[in-house]
């Protein structure tokens, strides 16, 4: 997948400005694809030459104009190519699993520390991935959401996030009680 093609996705929501579309990415897509502020507005700019996006200028009063965009027929059109398109295999890239596969001959202290950290920060994805999911289906109960939402994939999408978090702060939590397990075990021998 090219960042096209989930800025493209996220468009599909809503016009968003460069700004808005980062954010918007924070909060949702960031849970499957990542992209740093300027790499958004980079990709905007390429998508509106192809074609594949459309900008047009709002203008504000009392603040700067912006510049919003929406997805062209061209657009969807991509984008129901790369749906039609075969998947590329998930890999995981994470150096706190490579911390912790050297931790026997590191030392642990510092990775139980990163593994706190990053249980603590899926502790607060989880939160913002509740709320979210909680204003998409707003007053219907998740169930009924599944079955009849206006706009399924956002929820699904951020359900995958969810459930990621809560799998990385459980696994986290467990690592980090084994090492430090580990190593008050081994201070007891020295």
């Amino acid at each position: 997948m090219a960042l096209r093609h989930a800025v493209l996705a996220a468009l599909l929501d809503s016009d968003f400005s460069g700004y808005q579309l980062a954010k918007a990415f924070d909060v949702g897509v960031a849970n499957f694809w990542h992209a740093l502020p300027q790499q958004l507005y980079t990709e905007l700019a390429k998508l509106e030459k192809e074609g594949l996006v459309a900008g047009r200028e709002v203008v504000q009063h009392g603040r700067p104009n912006k510049r919003v965009f929406t997805v062209t027929g061209a657009g969807v059109e991509e984008l129901e190519r790369f749906a039609a398109a075969e998947p590329k295999p998930t890999f995981i890239r994470d150096d706190l699993l490579v911390k912790v596969q050297a931790a026997d001959r590191v030392g642990a202290g510092h990775v139980v520390r990163q593994l706190d950290e990053r249980a603590a920060a899926a502790t607060t994805r989880i939160a913002a991935f509740e709320a979210l999911l909680a204003r998409l289906r707003g007053d219907l109960a998740e169930d009924d959401y599944l079955r009849r939402g206006s706009r399924i994939g956002p929820y699904l999408t951020c359900l995958r996030g969810l459930a990621l978090e809560r799998e990385t702060r459980e696994w986290c939590t467990s690592t980090a009680s084994v090492l430090r397990a580990r190593e008050a075990a081994h201070a007891e021998h020295i």
